[in-house]
């Protein structure tokens, strides 16, 4: 039977093995919930850089540049952490290049993988069909915060483990961990990210309706893969 893990930091990836495995990453707040709303708007792709200086020079490449750092948008930069941001006109048909703090470090860290995708909430259950369609392994990579973990991309773990526990063996205690967390706090799960540290730290810069839009399920019938370094949906 086909097995599923957690990871839960970028930061412990090097435990991990990902060269055999479909690696989902996610981070809620906000990096994967934007490219997925992006791409699901019609974004036409959207290609994540860990540098921040190597997204600015794609600009003169033609792109519209996203760029966050600490939760805020970098200052001449296009677009920052929202997912209404993309979700305005003028980024539709657009080349996105995007730099983040947590997110798109995930994502170079799991280029070794056959195949990496983007995870949401918004796309949960495209994302359960999909793996559950793959004859790999799957790694769920939490994006966290600076290296530690958080909260609402451990939910967002256990409750993409509720979806296809059915075709999936538990790998280690990591998807016990986050199932068993997910399925305490689902009936109340705003109310627990809102307490949760990078909510916090997101309102206090007044984006509380990110927040409460981030967790919202299958806005998108949409999975992104990572293809030739973009983000694409096909």
């Amino acid at each position: 039977m086909k097995t599923v893990d957690v990871c839960l930091s970028p930061d412990l990836i090097h435990l991990y093995d990902v060269s055999d495995k479909v690696v989902v990453v996610v981070d809620i707040l906000r990096a994967t919930s934007c490219m997925t709303a992006g791409l699901a708007y019609g974004v036409k792709s959207i290609t994540p850089f860990e540098n921040l200086e190597q997204c600015q020079k794609m600009k003169g490449n033609g792109y519209l540049i996203a760029g966050e750092r600490n939760g805020q948008k970098v200052e001449g930069f296009d677009l920052g952490n929202s997912p209404f941001d993309y979700m305005d006109e003028k980024v539709k048909g657009k080349k996105v290049a995007v730099t983040t703090t947590n997110g798109t470090v995930a994502i170079e860290k799991s280029r070794r993988a056959i195949e990496v995708i983007i995870g949401s909430f918004l796309n949960i259950s495209a994302v359960a069909a999909h793996v559950k369609k793959q004859q790999q392994n799957v790694l769920i990579l939490c994006a966290g915060w600076k290296g530690k973990v958080n909260l609402e991309d451990s939910l967002f773990a256990g409750a993409l483990v509720d979806k296809i526990i059915d075709k999936f063996e538990f790998e280690c205690d990591a998807p016990l961990l986050a199932h068993s967390t997910y399925l305490h706090m689902k009936d109340d799960m705003l109310s627990r990210v809102q307490n949760s540290s990078h909510a916090k730290r997101l309102n206090k810069l007044n984006v509380t309706k990110d927040i409460e839009y981030c967790l919202t399920e299958d806005e998108f019938d949409i999975v992104p893969r990572l293809v030739n370094g973009e983000l694409v949906i096909s």
